[in-house]
């Protein structure tokens, strides 16, 4: 049983070292690239090289969540065919190990994978909020003085739904704020207002209005009021410009309430059904390509490394063609949102499945 046990920590050290140098090195590399493209923009808008380099570091997390399939994949090539070259794998056979025996501790690695990629789904929403304030904070750009009929995802689970907001005036013509609660303790409510007002240092006064609080489906409380104060009503007339939330900065529930609200007023929101399932689909598909790069393995020896390197990267690149090819065909409603995010994890996992199936034991 120690044996087992030692052989099983080796197999995923080796596998573990292959999957964080691919995982990290790739976002590095990505990262090199682009600050060598924007450069002379950061220097223009007077960032420090503090500053720039901390903008990347809030990058990783989201750059890592969608290399992880690929990470997963080169760390199960490479380490299953190093110990192939090393005839590991025929001496473990021999002492009567098998194959699928001898592979599970990269299986626990995949699942560790998944494991990582959905807590950096929910990290990289607030890193990119970070690397954003650095950015656009430095920018000092003009922004539009006026802004009609769109919504905005703000902290706390809140959508803001905005007529029309004039930022020179500090001014909002018709706005609804909805909240999803949990409970009677923290219930839901729709706050909406003939027109709002800002004024620095003390936040938005709205006019004219009526709050319905909602703590279950059957009750529906209703306060009007000539003017209020939302003290968590934060946000400055032009960060609702600047720093409206994209699908990327939201987490998977956050996004999930800013869908309903969106569905509410009638918008399109296949788009983001597609991007919010993505959160879940692409860390688990850390474990079906697991199957797929354990197949791969078996057959890459007679190319060596380089047959190892490029099966790896064609596969790679088809799976994010796929992502996109998808993500593209599902945002138009031509299949259903969440089929579209787990269509290549279907597809991979098929192929994988039959190719695992067929690997000697």
């Amino acid at each position: 049983m120690s044996r087992i046990r030692a052989l099983d920590r080796y197999v995923f050290s080796e596998f573990w070292k292959i999957f964080m140098a691919t995982a990290l090195g790739f976002p590095v590399l990505v990262n090199v690239i682009d600050v060598t493209d924007n450069l002379d923009k950061y220097i223009n808008q007077k960032l420090s090289i503090g500053r720039i380099a901390l903008s990347y570091v809030y990058w990783l997390p989201d750059s890592m969540f969608m290399v992880l399939p690929a990470a997963v994949l080169f760390a199960t090539v490479f380490a299953i065919g190093g110990f192939t070259r090393h005839s590991e794998i025929a001496a473990a056979k021999a002492s009567g190990i098998s194959f699928f025996r001898f592979i599970a501790p990269i299986f626990v690695g995949a699942v560790v994978a998944t494991l990582l990629g959905l807590a950096l789904a929910e990290l990289a929403p607030i890193t990119n909020k970070k690397r954003m304030d650095i950015l656009q904070g430095a920018r000092g750009r003009s922004v539009a003085t006026d802004r009609y009929n769109f919504a905005y995802a703000a902290d706390g689970g809140r959508v803001y739904k905005i007529g029309g907001l004039h930022v020179n005036e500090g001014g909002i013509d018709g706005i609804v704020i909805e909240r999803k609660g949990k409970d009677a303790d923290y219930p839901s409510y729709v706050l909406s207002a003939v027109d709002a007002r800002n004024t620095p240092g003390r936040g938005w006064m709205l006019h004219k209005g009526a709050m319905h609080v909602i703590p279950d489906t059957m009750r529906n409380t209703t306060y009007e009021f000539d003017s209020l104060t939302d003290r968590h009503f934060v946000e400055a007339p032009k960060q609702l410009t600047l720093s409206q939330k994209a699908p990327t900065d939201m987490g998977f529930r956050e996004l999930g309430r800013f869908i309903t609200s969106m569905e509410r007023s009638g918008a399109e929101v296949n788009e983001l059904r597609v991007e919010r399932m993505l959160k879940l689909a692409i860390p688990v598909t850390s474990m079906v390509i697991f199957l797929f790069g354990a197949s791969l393995a078996t057959s890459n020896q007679r190319g060596g490394a380089a047959y190892g390197v490029g099966l790896s990267l064609a596969t790679t690149v088809v799976f994010l063609m796929l992502i996109q090819l998808t993500k593209a065909i599902g945002g138009k409603g031509m299949i259903p949102a969440d089929f579209a995010a787990w269509l290549p994890s279907i597809i991979f996992g098929t192929l994988g499945l039959v190719m695992f199936s067929r690997v000697r034991s």
